[in-house]
């Protein structure tokens, strides 16, 4: 998603400076809001990547600039919008992530700077989205040999475990459905399942990890024998080969329907979209609202 891997490589880690405290709202009624330099929600929250409740949520905390016009819209700056942008591809709008994990931060930081994240944001799944796009930029800055393979496979392993840590540490119901994370044949990098993991757990699933080059038989066993009720597939870009993924999801759609389980594919791999059978999604809050209507439909 750019979703369910959100990272281009589990390895695409960079290092970033802290970035400055949250924003404060703005009043600047005096621009007209037919101003091509005004934007609306719909236009701001494109232009970030982020979805329309994403964006009201970080302008009512005052993580990001917004002021109202005369009739009560809320209207957004470019210029600030286009800073707060540039300020979450060096480290979010909170802490200074890729800084954190570079630096050989204990464990418990990291959990702690992770649950903080929590704090504000208010939901694993904007944590999830949050970090998604971080790693994204890591990953364009990788390619252009900002930062050395070592590095990446320190700072990969160590926001890994603390996103791990923080999965293990919530909370579950009694007797919860259950969901099995696996990646693509041939793809190894595995972050955004360990983000896609937040996401299941707070909505009160269960996480099974197939993880790593998991055989495709293997996959259409679990579905056969109904051990769990949906099946989370990442394919990150390096999982470019569009018809490799067509029938990967070709073999799995009909046990799948057959069985009743469900079936998300994310990552930025070239995967049907849309599919036969199963949900393309492209980010956690995606896969937050699918949990949410999966468990009114189960109600």
């Amino acid at each position: 998603m750019d979703g369910l891997d959100a990272s281009s490589s589990d390895f695409d880690q960079k290092s970033s400076k802290p970035v400055a405290g949250p924003f404060k709202s703005t009043n600047l009624r005096s621009m007209t809001a037919s101003s091509p330099e005004i934007l609306s929600v719909s236009e701001a929250a494109q232009l970030l990547d982020v979805g329309v409740s994403t964006l009201k949520r970080w302008a009512d905390s005052g993580t990001i600039e917004s002021f109202r016009t005369a009739g009560g819209h809320r209207r957004f700056d470019r210029d600030a919008v286009e800073r707060f942008r540039i300020r979450r591809m060096e480290g979010g709008p909170g802490p200074g992530w890729l800084a954190l994990i570079k630096d050989e931060a204990d464990l418990h930081v990291v959990a702690s700077e992770l649950l903080r994240a929590r704090a504000r944001l208010g939901s694993w799944w904007s944590v999830a989205d949050e970090l998604g796009h971080v790693l994204e930029e890591l990953g364009a800055r990788w390619e252009r040999g900002e930062m050395s393979v070592i590095e990446e496979h320190v700072a990969s392993e160590r926001l890994a475990r603390g996103l791990a840590w923080c999965a293990q540490s919530i909370p579950l119901p009694t007797d919860p459905p259950a969901a099995l994370l696996a990646m693509a044949e041939g793809d190894d990098h595995t972050l955004g399942l360990s983000l896609a993991e937040l996401t299941l757990r707070e909505a009160g699933w269960h996480t099974r990890w197939a993880g790593r080059r998991t055989p495709l038989g293997d996959l259409v066993n679990a579905i056969h024998h109904r051990e769990v009720g949906l099946i989370a597939l990442s394919a990150s870009c390096i999982s470019r080969d569009a018809e490799a993924l067509r029938e990967l999801h070709a073999v799995l759609a009909p046990a799948a329907r057959l069985a009743g389980v469900v079936v998300v594919l994310g990552g930025e791999g070239a995967w049907p979209d849309p599919p036969s059978y199963g949900h393309r999604l492209r980010s956690f809050e995606e896969l937050h609202r699918l949990l949410g209507s999966l468990a009114r439909e189960a109600a």
